[in-house]
């Protein structure tokens, strides 16, 4: 919905012609978007089918190599029989425990020959507590570890109790020193033998793959963890989980595709991640045509739809802007002189022409309101309640009789400062001081033709003396309040409360004890609806209205209510005299 005019959108012709030309091109784009999504997909699923059918085939190498360890492990348990030996203790017979010890060393030591994946293979004797250790010194590496900073940690590690419940059936992985390692343990009476190889070099056959551009391979344990440097995969924010037989993306933009596969010998796994623009490169050069005719089709809208909004829109939201600024009174606005359409021009000039015309009959009947409005409002000043004479001639009359002349002489200088009030120079302003003094003695004329029944209250602060507002406003209401709340038969107390509401506004309160104000002319009042009857009841506050409107347009506002009596709130601008 357009706020500023009620009209739907959809209705416009910005909506239109927009709507018009995405209809037109959005078929095509869409079409070719969709080619290249599949055909990126198709590519995708073929590249990760083909990593995945290369990473199962070297998990099932690497699963046959374990089988052959796990094969001479069970072999060399079964079939050596120097292990019985070192189940007894070195203190019975030293010397027969140490040649044993270098029997089996020798034996182990001369395996390696046909067990090159192994990097070590230990006999721990849990009776002498004693780490029979062979590192595998003949197999081909870049590197000869410190094989101290293995045999330590794994010495405590096996003389540890917890340990033995991770000597399963199966391989797992474990970290000695600055390298990674699956191990297989098995327990033989008082000993544990178990053999170690080295993750790195189990991942060296995978270096025959033409994995380059950024593509990885790493083992990970059954959390999901590089069994190696986590540096790489933590920068780039990867997730190593996977799903069997099937690809993800993952990485800090999900540029990474992985592909993995789970050893059958132990929980851990061989994962393969591969940069996404890798495999796009990949894809056939009319695909990247696609891309080049799509983004050629997206251009092409967005140039179409600036030349239209350049050509049409602009001018025409020129147009409704002046004529939205004329609608709310603002007749200064005009269409601006801008190089257009001839037809825009044209339109343009005409309706300045026209607006300046209805300006000027503004202006002459403005004034001529104006005029009408100052005399109005002196009218209103002038209205009068007949009956305060009467009274107040009626109060002087008893007040004679009973020869109270010091009330008299009181009373008089009070009707002397009220009628000069009322009948002083039709301002349009009168200083708060003066309405509230003017208010004060209206009060104080009223106690005397109400003795005993009548208490009054009022709250000016001092700064706010000097503020202006239109006469006989507090008064009015005050007044309303004597001739409706007054009863002889118990006290009634008004109140009047000026305060500041903010920097520029002030509040006015009017409160009195009485029966409040009539439910038929507070709704009345409260719907700004004129309560006044044929008798005239009512005139005093509807004339405050009038005032206050002809004065202050829609920053003055009055509020009417009844608590515990009737309660009038004003609030209006605040300016000084």
């Amino acid at each position: 919905m357009n706020k500023k005019t009620g009209k739907p959108f959809v209705n416009s012709i910005r909506f239109k012609l927009i709507a018009g030309l995405i209809i037109l091109m959005l078929p095509i784009v869409t079409y070719l978007i969709y080619n290249n999504v599949y055909s990126i997909k198709v590519v995708r699923n073929q590249v990760a089918a083909s990593i995945s059918s290369t990473v199962s085939l070297y998990i099932n190498i690497v699963d046959q190599t374990l089988d052959s360890v796990d094969d001479y492990l069970v072999r060399l348990i079964m079939e050596e029989r120097g292990f019985l030996p070192l189940e007894k203790a070195a203190s019975k017979d030293l010397d027969t425990y140490q040649l044993e010890k270098y029997r089996v060393f020798k034996k182990m030591d001369d395996d390696m020959v046909y067990n090159q994946a192994l990097d070590f293979t230990f006999i721990y004797n849990t009776s002498n507590d004693d780490m029979l250790f062979v590192p595998n010194r003949q197999k081909a590496r870049t590197d000869t570890p410190n094989w101290d900073e293995v045999r330590n940690p794994l010495t405590e590690m096996t003389r540890s109790h917890p340990l033995e419940e991770a000597f399963g059936n199966s391989w797992f992985d474990i970290k000695l020193g600055d390298d990674f390692y699956v191990m297989r343990v098995m327990r033989s009476g008082k000993q544990y033998i178990g053999m170690g190889i080295n993750i790195d070099l189990l991942l060296s056959p995978m270096d025959l793959l033409n994995l380059e551009g950024g593509a990885q391979v790493v083992f990970t344990n059954e959390r999901n963890v590089p069994l190696g440097d986590e540096r790489f995969f933590t920068e780039h924010d990867i997730d190593l989980a996977f799903q069997s037989k099937e690809y993800r993306l993952t990485g800090e933009n999900k540029n990474y595709l992985i592909v993995g596969d789970t050893s059958s010998k132990g929980p851990f796994h061989l994962v393969t991640l591969v940069p996404d623009d890798l495999i796009l490169e990949q894809l056939p050069y009319l695909l990247r045509i696609t891309y080049l005719i799509a983004g050629v089709s997206i251009l092409s809208i967005a140039f179409a739809l600036y030349a239209l909004r350049k050509v049409v829109l602009l001018p025409i939201h020129r147009t409704l802007v002046a004529m939205r600024k004329v609608k709310e009174g603002f007749l200064d606005a005009r269409i601006p002189s801008v190089r257009s359409s001839n037809e825009f021009e044209s339109m343009g000039d005409t309706f300045n022409g026209m607006v300046a015309e209805i300006q000027q009959l503004k202006f002459d009947i403005y004034e001529e309101q104006l005029m009408k409005q100052k005399a109005e409002l002196r009218q209103l000043q002038l209205q009068i309640n007949p009956h305060f004479f009467l009274n107040s001639l009626n109060i002087v009359y008893y007040l004679a009789l009973d020869k109270k002349f010091s009330l008299i002489q009181e009373l008089s200088l009070l009707l002397i400062q009220y009628f000069r009030f009322m009948f002083q120079s039709g301002a349009d302003f009168v200083s708060l001081q003066d309405e509230i003094k003017h208010t004060v003695n209206y009060l104080r004329i009223q106690s005397f033709r109400f003795p005993g029944s009548l208490t009054y209250e009022v709250d000016l602060p001092e700064k706010l003396n000097s503020v202006s507002l239109p006469p006989l406003v507090i008064q009015t209401f005050v007044e309303n309040s004597i001739k409706y709340a007054i009863d002889t038969d118990r006290q009634t107390h008004i109140e009047i409360s000026i305060r500041e509401s903010s920097h520029d506004e002030m509040s006015i309160r009017v409160r009195d004890t009485g029966p409040g104000f009539p439910v038929e002319w507070l709704n009345k009042l409260q719907q700004n609806i004129n309560p006044m009857s044929d008798q005239g009841e009512q005139i005093g506050i509807w004339n405050v209205k009038r005032r206050l409107e002809l004065l202050y347009n829609d920053r003055a506002t009055i509020h009417f209510s009844n608590q515990d009596g009737a309660i009038v709130e004003l609030t209006m601008p605040m300016k000084k005299v």
